[in-house]
């Protein structure tokens, strides 16, 4: 019979030995002084994947892989409201990890970070996923946004291990690590379908278009009638229209229920924010909301988000 404990150890090892090549440590000068982070290769041609925060307003700065190669960095693109930015540089210095899809994760399923926290390159910490589905808030000139479905988990994560690896048992990269909640506490950013279509968007024009409706809501439960007749249970309940914002302008109102935009229904301020990438700027963007009773369908034109 295996040991349990041997059974852990050999999973972490195992992860351990195969993303610490790819995990390489950032070092950044801005006007604000020096600063530290993490970052992942993830293609062939060097590549990196990291934290936006970690490398924004910087002047300058370098890699070092984890056999003590080192090589500057140019920073392709950033996007701060997921917190991503890809990083090239001229020299392959480390092999790529293979990049995941943080969907499938479940709650108490083992996760292993790889970064350098405080400056202590190639260090491994391991947990479980403590939590799926939390939000980050992120500020813009338009008002609050947030970075969906984040992974809460209690591996230890310490200031550099921004932008690093949350990998799990087969050493998929998962998440990027962003944010030190608290003792026990770590955030990280999904890798998945989004996240993809993110990288993609920062390496072919450095900057990732996103459309802006101007509202804000919660969830909250539909009439049952109404919820009968949609097969589910809840709407996202307008709290906030930003004024001046492509919702007043097309005729949303506070207290109204959105249920639907288009064929895709919406429950969640994250149900909308997925629909604002790249190609709806500046479209028509159909929006049906539930008002005194009654279905109402609204058309708004977008407008671009300004990080």
């Amino acid at each position: 019979m295996v040991d349990p404990l041997d059974a852990y150890s050999e999973v972490v090892t195992s992860v351990a030995a195969t993303l610490q090549p790819s995990v390489l440590s950032v070092l950044v000068r801005s006007r604000r002084g020096s600063g530290a982070g993490s970052a992942v290769a993830f293609t062939d041609d060097g590549l990196l994947l990291t934290s936006a925060h970690v490398v924004e307003g910087v002047r300058g700065g370098g890699v070092v892989a984890a056999d003590g190669d080192e090589a500057p960095f140019d920073v392709l693109g950033a996007d701060r409201l997921s917190d991503l930015a890809v990083l090239r540089t001229r020299s392959h210095l480390a092999p790529p990890a293979t990049l995941g899809d943080a969907d499938h994760l479940r709650v108490g399923q083992l996760v292993v970070a790889v970064g350098n926290p405080l400056g202590f390159a190639g260090s491994v910490t391991a947990g479980v996923v403590s939590a799926l589905g939390r939000s980050l808030p992120v500020r813009t000139v338009h008002g609050a946004h947030s970075i969906d479905d984040v992974i809460q988990t209690d591996a230890a994560l310490n200031p550099g291990n921004s932008g690093g690896a949350l990998a799990d048992s087969t050493a998929t990269v998962v998440g990027v690590n962003t944010a030190v909640a608290g003792i026990g506490l770590g955030l990280a950013v999904p890798v998945n379908s989004t996240t993809r279509r993110i990288l993609t968007e920062l390496i072919s024009t450095g900057r990732v278009r996103r459309a802006w409706l101007g509202i804000g809501g919660v969830t909250m439960a539909i009439p049952p009638a109404l919820g009968e007749r949609l097969g589910r249970r809840t709407g996202l309940h307008v709290a906030e229209v930003v004024p001046g914002s492509p919702a007043a302008a097309a005729g949303v109102f506070l207290g109204d229920m959105v249920i639907a935009s288009g064929a895709t229904p919406v429950t969640t301020a994250q149900d909308l924010q997925r629909l604002m990438l790249g190609t709806a700027v500046g479209r028509s963007f159909p929006v049906t909301v539930y008002r005194r009773g009654a279905l109402v369908d609204i058309v708004a034109t977008l407008a671009e988000l300004v990080p």
